[in-house]
């Protein structure tokens, strides 16, 4: 693709679609053509989301319905789709049948069993026929197959934070085979932005709850990605929890160590994998990350520790859910697949 690609925003009034629009509208080599909204659609953009005011190409546009030859005839050359899984297949197909790359928010596309998702979402996969396409993208692990794709299916905002420090340790066999045993809390956006009374203010605000306890849906994808990584089952708990903040998201996972591995072995292969990524920020031993560090950029901080007296190694990481956990990494594959340089766009501080 040019230094300069046409994008589309499907499914653009929601946490993540304005997150993208943020990004979006500042990028030096992208140019917004279209927005998309259902229950928007007709409305300008600058008016339904007054912080973009006189940024870019917000002021000239009008949110439209979904429709995938319209966003062709606008120029559109990649879309991103950011809308609730099984509601992405309808958008996909169309549009990748018009020839643009498709950059998918949704969980539509992460997993490549149509059985596993209909265990973990409640009904068949709509496309079936196009998981075996879709990459996977977590841009620190995929880099060469996410270039080369046209259907890219971003992980989750959980798995994330997860996946990161966990797939260069099982790649290098240093941990054992025991359970996992993961605890992530997040902040109130990763819900999504709907009526619900669990989310009101007064029911989020001096309240930290746990949910969807024991098969969180983001247990599909994250098991499928260990189990890739070190070539075996990788059994784990995961527990996530509702916080009373906007955005991010803390993690921290326990494992146990092979005999003779060691905590100098952990941090030099987390440097190994990760000294070259601009986003991920290795903190070192016995260093907790935070989340107000990390809200509103596309950094993911990294520390790790080890508990002699219980024998377990202590892995702990940070996020923005809405940053890298979803619009920020979305926008980071579009570099990657549009040759830009990793950092356009993103270097938000």
């Amino acid at each position: 693709m040019s230094a300069q690609v046409k994008v589309a925003v499907v499914g653009a009034s929601g946490y993540s679609g304005a997150e993208l629009l943020r990004l979006l509208l500042r990028h030096p080599n992208a140019e917004l053509v279209a927005v998309t909204s259902r229950s928007l659609a007709g409305k300008a953009l600058s008016k339904e989301f007054p912080r973009f005011r006189g940024v870019g190409a917000a002021d000239s546009l009008t949110f439209t319905a979904p429709d995938a030859a319209a966003l062709k005839a606008a120029g559109a050359e990649i879309a991103f789709l950011a809308v609730p899984h099984g509601v992405a297949s309808e958008y996909a197909k169309p549009l990748l049948e018009l020839g643009l790359k498709v950059i998918d928010l949704s969980a539509d596309f992460r997993l490549r069993s149509a059985a596993l998702y209909e265990e973990f979402y409640g009904h068949a996969h709509p496309a079936p026929e196009l998981l075996d396409e879709a990459v996977y993208a977590l841009p620190e692990v995929r880099a060469e197959q996410i270039k080369a794709a046209r259907l890219i299916a971003c992980p989750g905002c959980y798995p994330t934070s997860i996946l990161l420090p966990l797939i260069p340790l099982l790649k290098a066999d240093l941990l054992a085979d025991s359970p996992l045993a993961v605890a992530s809390m997040s902040g109130a956006s990763g819900a999504g932005r709907k009526e619900s009374i669990p989310l009101l203010f007064c029911e989020v605000q001096n309240s930290v709850r746990s949910y969807s306890v024991p098969m969180h849906r983001h247990l599909s994808e994250i098991g499928q990605e260990l189990a890739i990584a070190a070539g075996r089952e990788v059994k784990l708990s995961f527990v996530p929890h509702l916080m009373p903040t906007h955005s991010g998201i803390c993690t921290t996972t326990f494992a146990q160590l092979k005999p003779g591995a060691t905590i100098e072995q952990v941090g030099d292969i987390l440097h190994t994998a990760y000294d070259n990524q601009p986003f991920v920020r290795l903190l070192g031993v016995n260093q907790s990350p935070d989340t107000k560090n990390v809200t509103g950029t596309n950094f993911v901080d990294v520390g790790w520790s080890y508990d002699a007296r219980a024998g377990q190694l202590i892995l702990m990481s940070t996020e923005d859910n809405i940053g890298k956990g979803a619009s920020g990494q979305a926008v980071q594959n579009m570099n990657l697949i549009c040759g830009f340089e990793a950092t356009a766009g993103l270097m938000n501080i």
